[in-house]
């Protein structure tokens, strides 16, 4: 007996084969992807025929799935409508203001002078001489006007668009480049140098599109698309991912910035960072990079400092911040210890200064605060910043360890004054020729003698005279010169008193002591490790 081919024409699904719609690979594809849905009624058969297998819905419905599955969701969308927000910012700084600047203002007051950690550490997006845009040509001999471009976006429809301050600042003219290529001049409202945000507004419209900073704090891990005019080569996009945060890149007391990995190079200095519903999470405004290009490793604003700078520079062109007037450091392991904390949390107050706020309310050196109105603080830099978005006038309530006490001190916020002067006498390292050799006091490593001793030390405490190389004092930074003030919390006068202070330490089994040092203009807590024995 022979087998026959079924007759399928009496089928109610059966059409009529047309022609083989799929090579072996797509259909056996098909064949997993149908398994894995269960989608009901397609069975595989090893019968010679051919099926047209879109022939229902639910077959319409698997090649949905399989185009899903082949082809991964991209980031088309999101650019699609955000690019149009996002801007090309130049700037030309006339001839005169450079040659002023450069005759006016010395290597020394730049932090991206050469060999400066400003400049070797940390390039700026405008340039791979380590220059921000606004400053190539100025202090370094440039001729002719310097220039500088950088990105930026909108951020309302009227024209009001974010760069960075280090793009137009000393600007003589901004123009900006839209997307779809249309050119407009724009004027500077105002800049913040502490947090590098810039406001400007854009004149001849009344109806760009905007994009809307995010009011979520991102997390590690998340998606970030930078978006920028990187090289002058118009609109560009890369992609990467939120690799960590409160980032502190030594570019102020206020940095609290976003890292992310997504390629970043030159040009995209003030263009935002978007987060994958399109919000604006950061505006790029630094990249750790060894060789002028990108190695990964980029810094954003936080969409949430960002909001609160041009707030008050579209108010009043200016940023007022609040001030407790206190030299602060951060509490570390050994520093803890010394005080007996149990967490090496908080800032320490290495001076308050004089006629401060924090002074008035009884704030002194030694002092740690641990809270802002209810807040933890849990470094020096979170009490910058969170006193520093607090406006002046304002009444706050912090937590104090003084002399081991837990306190509340109400104070009012001052106004954080735009430069901090050096305090008159930092001359104590002069004349220290004419001192007596001093007193060693071997287990820290330093010969002491009292500062009323020697020539420009003041009156108070012991000067450092010698340092020996091979001490955990030196491992510290003392250097000769040094002023030691307080010793475990109580003042010195000579080596003797030190010795004293350091024996009851030892005697109350502390691994560390606590020293206030006076280093040139300011002054600064050292945490001493005791040698046993």
């Amino acid at each position: 007996m022979t087998d026959r081919p079924t007759d399928l024409s009496s089928l109610p699904s059966y059409r009529a084969p047309r022609r083989s719609l799929f090579s072996a690979r797509k259909f056996a594809l098909m064949a997993s992807v149908v398994a894995g849905l269960g989608v009901a009624g397609f069975g595989l058969s090893p019968a010679p025929h051919s099926f047209d297998v879109f022939s229902t819905p639910a077959h319409a419905q698997v090649d949905k799935q399989v185009k899903q599955v082949a082809q991964p969701t991209g980031f088309a969308d999101i650019v699609e409508r955000v690019k149009p927000s996002v801007i090309s910012v130049r700037v030309n700084i006339a001839e005169k203001v450079a040659k002023d600047d450069s005759a006016n203002k010395s290597d020394d007051d730049s932090p991206f002078q050469p060999g400066s950690p400003m400049e070797r550490f940390f390039k700026r997006f405008g340039g791979p001489d380590g220059m921000p845009p606004g400053m190539r040509g100025g202090p370094r001999g440039g001729r002719g006007q310097v220039t500088g471009q950088g990105s930026g976006f909108f951020i309302s429809a009227d024209g009001f668009a974010v760069t960075n301050n280090h793009v137009v600042d000393g600007a003589d003219k901004v123009e900006v480049t839209t997307d779809d290529g249309k050119v407009y001049k724009a004027k500077v409202i105002g800049t913040d140098a502490r947090t590098d945000v810039a406001l400007i507004k854009v004149e001849g419209g009344s109806n760009f599109p905007f994009a809307k900073l995010s009011d979520s704090k991102p997390r590690i891990g998340d998606w970030v698309l930078a978006v920028g005019n990187p090289f002058g080569l118009g609109g560009t996009v890369t992609a990467g991912i939120v690799s960590a945060s409160g980032r502190d890149i030594g570019n102020g007391p206020y940095d609290d910035f976003i890292q992310i990995d997504a390629p970043v190079n030159k040009g995209n200095s003030g263009g935002p960072a978007f987060d994958t519903s399109g919000e604006v999470m950061g505006v790029n405004t630094a990249i750790y990079s060894p060789s002028g290009g990108s190695v990964g490793i980029a810094f954003s604003i936080p969409a949430s400092t960002v909001k609160t700078v041009i707030a008050q520079l579209k108010d009043k062109g200016s940023v007022s911040r609040g001030w407790i007037g206190v030299q602060i450091q951060p509490v570390t392991a050994d520093i803890a210890d010394s005080l007996g904390l149990k967490k090496a949390e908080g800032a320490l107050v290495a001076e308050p200064q004089a006629n401060g706020p924090a002074a008035k309310a009884g704030i002194e050196s030694g002092d740690v605060i641990t809270s802002v109105n209810g807040e933890t603080v849990k470094d020096a830099r979170e009490l910058a910043r969170t006193i520093g978005a607090l406006a002046p006038g304002a009444a706050v309530k912090l937590n104090v360890l003084h002399k081991g006490k837990d306190t509340v001190v109400n104070l009012t916020l001052g106004q954080l004054p735009n430069s901090v002067e050096a305090k008159a006498d930092n001359d104590n390292n002069s004349d220290k020729g004419s001192a007596k050799r001093g007193t060693d006091v071997p287990k820290l490593g330093l010969t002491l003698a009292p500062a009323d001793t020697v020539a420009g030390a003041g009156k108070d405490g012991v000067v450092v005279t010698e340092v020996d190389p091979n001490s955990a004092a030196a491992e510290r930074g003392f250097k000769e010169g040094d002023v030691i003030l307080e010793v475990a919390g109580k003042n010195v006068t000579s080596a003797g008193d030190v010795r004293q202070a350091i024996d009851a330490a030892r005697t109350d089994n502390k691994n560390s002591v606590l020293m206030r040092v006076k280093s040139g203009g300011s002054s600064r807590f050292v945490a001493v490790p005791l040698a046993k024995g």
